[in-house]
């Protein structure tokens, strides 16, 4: 049974900083993992998407959000700087995918249970 947990999240106001981290089963973080998020009334949305050698960042987040991985603490993270409003959603972490940077959430297999982010102005 594959598990995804989630945690990080909080508010913060705008230009701040977060790092989100998703800990994970053993060996997962050898497969393709990804951020996504979704806010109130939107679909949800890939940030990132990761595969050992390469990482994928949604135009909305290059340059500000950067995927980072401890494999001995088998945790994978997101680290948000220069954090803007539109940024708030709850944010999920998610595992195995065979379209990795497609980003499509539906090609997932596996998903944690969220962490919210909320960025005040």
């Amino acid at each position: 049974q594959v598990q995804l947990v989630e945690s990080g999240g909080g508010s913060v106001q705008a230009g701040g900083s977060l790092r989100l981290s998703c800990a994970a089963s053993t060996g997962i973080l050898s497969n393709c993992m990804g951020w996504f998020r979704q806010a109130p009334g939107k679909e949800r949305e890939g940030v990132a998407q990761t595969y050992p050698g390469n990482t994928y960042y949604a135009d909305s987040v290059k340059g500000r959000f950067t995927v980072l991985k401890d494999l001995a603490k088998n945790t994978l993270y997101l680290q948000m700087n220069s954090l803007k409003p539109e940024d708030s959603a709850m944010y999920y972490c998610a595992a195995v995918s065979d379209r990795c940077f497609v980003g499509k959430s539906a090609d997932f297999r596996y998903w944690g249970q969220g962490t919210q982010v909320t960025v005040s102005s």
